[in-house]
């Protein structure tokens, strides 16, 4: 059992600020990427933001300087701190993890959280 535990998201203005948190529990041996996702009604799934396990990132050009992926290796927990927000910010978020739950996993599993909403104000 592996499970993702999403917090945050909410309603703020235009200009205001939110920080996701989505934390990986059960059954894990090495997580190699966790990154936050969102869709807008009418809108195909899109990659926010990512880390891998060397901590390198990558933004979409939508949220670059504006957002900040960060992870807590020992606590398998990514965060989403999102500044300056915009009313085409509006979507559900959505947390994933791709994982090996043990050493002899040959194809890493990809997990995903229950989303959680974030609407910008116009």
């Amino acid at each position: 059992q592996v499970q993702l535990v999403e917090s945050g998201g909410g309603l703020v203005q235009p200009g205001g600020s939110l920080r996701l948190s989505c934390a990986a529990s059960g059954t894990i041996f090495r997580v190699h990427v966790m990154g936050w996702y969102r869709q807008a009604p009418g809108k195909q799934r899109e990659l926010v933001a990512g880390i891998t396990s060397s901590d390198s990132t990558n933004y979409a050009d939508s949220v670059k300087g504006r957002f900040t992926i960060s992870r807590d290796n020992a606590k398998n927990t990514v965060y989403l701190q999102m500044n300056s927000l915009k009313p085409e910010d509006t979507a559900v978020y959505y947390c994933n993890a791709r994982l090996s739950r043990t050493l002899m996993s040959m194809t890493p599993e990809n997990y995903w959280g229950q989303g959680t909403q974030v609407t910008v104000s116009s």
